[in-house]
């Protein structure tokens, strides 16, 4: 019994597996995660800063949208990369307020992070942090507006433009946001795949347009055909208009010069019958998917129809969408009620880019924004500023709930919450607290990024809705709390709902861990490996913020 007693300890890991436990490695999450969150701060709102990121390759990134500058930068820790899929998720729902979710995350395990320092559980934490959120969803719907005016919408594509490098020219690139996801928008659902964005280089921000139809990055198969059509008939072939090689691998032996030339009047003779057949449909300009003999080429130009070769498949879809027109698997298909309509379909000259403009489609379900800037950079920047107020004039289709910004849904959500949490019993009322304080982490960084002093910000904006004007928020151009309203200041319900829904989530997902172990490959259960899971970065250096 003795020497069972006196048996070494049991080795579970391997020499060089690491591990962290308690509460080491809860500050460690908590640390990384404060990181990312630090990372992005100054980014926020119209005032501010941009990022530039510079890979391995010398390749350059500039901007301020938070998502962007997540993806770009090299997080290995896993902590980190949990409050970046906090922006990815936040992206994907809504389009805008990545940076204002990854801030309330970090916000919300700095504050609990001072409650595990007083001797309050993590589970105590995180459950208060989920009655909190609960609460607030229904705040912020109590406390929300409905769309009425058309106008609104466009000032919601502005405030989600606002402080990205399209501000110059965010009133004009609103209005043809609004109208892309408009055309659209079908009865329940509005997919934004449909609203195809061109970024061409060249001109300035305010020549963006759009396109009432499609914008195909291709040229005419010939120069002999025309350049442009008008009351365009549009066919629309997948299959090649050439003809179809033998299944098999096969030689032809010809012993008499008459054979050579009844075989290759056959062949002619085959390529006429198909241009016949799109003739014949009443069609005048063909996209075809893929190749078109140069034989076909020569008759379809001698008959005055407009051919465009090896079109993508995504094109296609689109160009079926905006014109009404159906894709014909073979060239017996080909069919008059089967052919799109447009009012001209022509080749033009963007920047030095040749493209083909299909216009003026009756009631199109598919557009193309084409945006042009001064350099790549720049286009770059607008491409992501537009599609961030697509996304957000999306939702507000969808939802029909808008809210002021500048940070007055936070102030008024921490005035509420710190009401709620009276009635929360146990130490869970700390931790509800402590999530009415993250959520005024919004209105001050606003504040310290337009130069305004943050604790008379936060001020003049608790005294403003303690005298019931919800509607109050800073104004970074001025320093002024005023009515968002009022000002242009909209943003729709579920940027913030969602915002606080991730935040919430995965700062308890975090609060939760008490124990990081280097693991094998996790593929071998069935899960993917996370970036950095493998060897987790380095162990040894996972106290480190990044």
């Amino acid at each position: 019994m003795a020497d069972r007693m006196q048996t070494g300890p049991v080795l579970i890991l391997g020499e060089d597996a690491q591990r962290t436990s308690g509460r080491d490695a809860r500050e460690m999450n908590v640390t990384a995660a404060k990181a990312v969150a630090e990372a992005i701060r100054t980014t926020l709102g119209p005032r501010g800063m941009d990022k530039m990121l510079v890979d391995s390759m010398g390749d350059v990134v500039i901007t301020n949208d938070g998502v962007t500058i997540l993806k770009e930068m090299d997080i290995e820790h896993p902590a980190a990369t949990m409050v970046v899929e906090v922006a990815e998720t936040q992206e994907d729902e809504t389009g805008d307020g990545t940076t204002s979710a990854v801030i309330l995350a970090g916000e919300l395990l700095k504050r609990a992070e001072d409650l595990l320092e007083q001797g309050v559980h993590p589970t105590v934490v995180a459950r208060g942090y989920r009655l909190a959120s609960e609460e607030a969803w229904n705040v912020l719907e109590s406390k929300s507006y409905p769309v009425e005016e058309a106008g609104l919408l466009t000032e919601i594509a502005q405030t989600a433009m606002t402080g990205k490098g399209a501000e110059a020219a965010k009133e004009a690139l609103s209005e043809l946001v609004v109208t892309a996801v408009r055309a659209v928008k079908d009865e329940e659902e509005i997919d934004l795949s449909n609203v195809t964005v061109e970024a061409v280089v060249g001109g300035g921000i305010s020549d963006s347009e759009l396109v009432e139809g499609v914008v195909v990055d291709k040229e005419r198969a010939d120069d002999n055909m025309p350049w442009q059509v008008e009351d365009a008939n549009i066919a629309l072939i997948d299959t090649p208009i050439e003809v179809r090689e033998t299944e098999t691998d096969t030689s032809v032996s010809v012993t008499d010069p008459d054979q050579l030339t009844t075989f290759v009047e056959r062949e002619e003779t085959q390529l006429r019958e198909m241009v016949e057949r799109i003739t014949d449909s009443g069609a005048n300009v063909v996209f075809c998917q893929k190749g078109i003999d140069d034989m076909a080429q020569h008759l379809l130009a001698e008959r005055g129809i407009l051919a465009v070769r090896r079109t993508k498949a995504s094109d296609m879809k689109h160009l079926a969408r905006a014109t009404g027109g159906r894709v014909a698997s073979s060239l017996d298909d080909i069919d008059p009620t089967d052919l799109g309509e447009a009012g001209i379909v022509g080749e033009r000259d963007v920047a030095g880019d040749t493209m083909i403009f299909v216009e003026e489609c009756d009631n199109p379900k598919s557009v193309t924004l084409l945006l042009r800037g001064g350099t790549e950079h720049v286009v770059e920047e607008v491409e992501r500023a537009v599609h961030d107020g697509l996304g957000v004039v999306r939702v507000t289709l969808l939802d029909g709930q808008v809210l002021p910004g500048g940070g007055a849904p936070e102030t008024a959500l921490a005035l509420a919450i710190r009401d709620y949490a009276d009635s929360v019993g146990g130490r869970e009322q700390l931790a509800v607290e402590a999530f009415a304080d993250a959520m005024e982490a919004i209105p001050r960084t606003l504040a310290e990024n337009a130069g305004v002093g943050p604790i008379d910000a936060l001020t003049d904006l608790r005294s403003q809705h303690d005298a019931e004007e919800e509607n109050a928020g800073l104004d970074a151009e001025t320093g002024e709390v005023t009515d968002m309203l009022d000002a242009g200041v909209v943003e729709p319900l579920r940027v913030k709902t969602q915002a606080i829904q991730s935040a919430t989530d995965a700062a308890e997902l975090l609060l939760r861990i008490d124990d990081v172990i280097s693991a094998g490959d996790l593929g071998k259960s069935g899960g993917d490996e996370e970036p950095g899971m493998g060897d987790m970065g380095g162990m040894g250096g996972m106290g480190g913020p990044m």
